[in-house]
């Protein structure tokens, strides 16, 4: 009897190193087609989603654009205005202060806002004080006759842009204590307005007493230029620009909010910041 003869190994099966490279390269890298696929999937979802967008919008812009106007602007407007007031009066306090700079941050003033300012002011330039049924007409002189107080300050515009100015001239407080009325009430108001009543503000009169508020008259160390709102006017730097009204020709102490120029254009009454 012969002995078995061992079993003869059958050679794997072996694939050539080209086709396993192709397969290896099908697997990590997708084809055309499933790349133009997937480029078009985003693009309909893009196209669905923006356009549900711009739907949601156009609603929304039409919505708002036909609500009933309060004070001249449409009334979601408007509560947002107030709402934003709200919080900036409880936020204003005599303690809490607009930042102050160092002479040599000062810059040149920018000329913009000749709202009231044709020609040159009336070389017999009076400013009328009104309070109640009190009325009287001061001088330039009256006013540097109070305390000066002077402060370097940013004059921030509406628009965007701002300077840091120098500011001399009297606290509005300190003229309010002299020629305002005897019981002034810090929830009343003051109504400033050019000579040719072409430019007025309205202020609480809590902003027009805070200790940063001045009458001023000089500028960068001189005296006020026409067009910077020569002989007199208001430097509040608690206020964007369009508050700080130049040449001043009169103020009224009222118990009801008085106009305000760019209220009346649909902007923020307050214009605090």
């Amino acid at each position: 009897m012969s002995e078995p003869q061992p079993a003869t190994p059958v050679a794997a099966e072996t694939q050539p190193q080209a086709t396993q490279a192709e397969e290896t390269r099908q697997r990590v890298d997708p084809s055309d087609a499933d790349i133009q696929r997937e480029i078009g999937r985003r693009t309909r979802r893009s196209l669905l989603v923006g356009g549900i967008a711009s739907l949601i919008g156009a609603g929304a812009w039409e919505w708002l654009r036909t609500r009933r106007e309060d004070d001249d602007v449409q009334w979601p407007l408007r509560l947002a205005l107030r709402a934003n007031e709200q919080i900036s009066r409880d936020y204003l306090s005599e303690t809490r202060l607009a930042p102050t700079f160092s002479p040599a941050d000062v810059e040149q003033p920018r000329r913009n806002g000749m709202y009231g300012l044709d020609g040159n002011p009336d070389p017999n330039w009076k400013l009328t004080v009104d309070s109640g049924d009190d009325s009287k007409e001061l001088s330039l002189d009256d006013i540097k006759a109070l305390p000066k107080v002077e402060m370097i300050t940013e004059f921030k515009c509406i628009e965007g842009w701002s300077r840091i100015l120098h500011w001399g001239g009297a606290r509005f407080r300190d003229f309010a204590e002299k020629y305002g009325p005897d019981d002034l009430d810090p929830n009343s108001y003051v109504s400033i307005e050019t000579p040719d009543k072409q430019y007025y503000v309205g202020l609480d009169a809590a902003s027009a007493l805070h200790p940063q508020t001045l009458l001023a008259y000089e500028l960068n160390g001189k005296p006020l230029a026409v067009e910077n709102g020569a002989p007199l006017r208001l430097a509040i730097p608690l206020k964007y620009g369009v508050k700080n009204i130049k040449r001043i020709g009169r103020i009224e102490f009222t118990d009801h909010r008085p106009a305000d120029y760019w209220a009346e254009q649909g902007y923020d009454w307050y214009a605090g910041f």
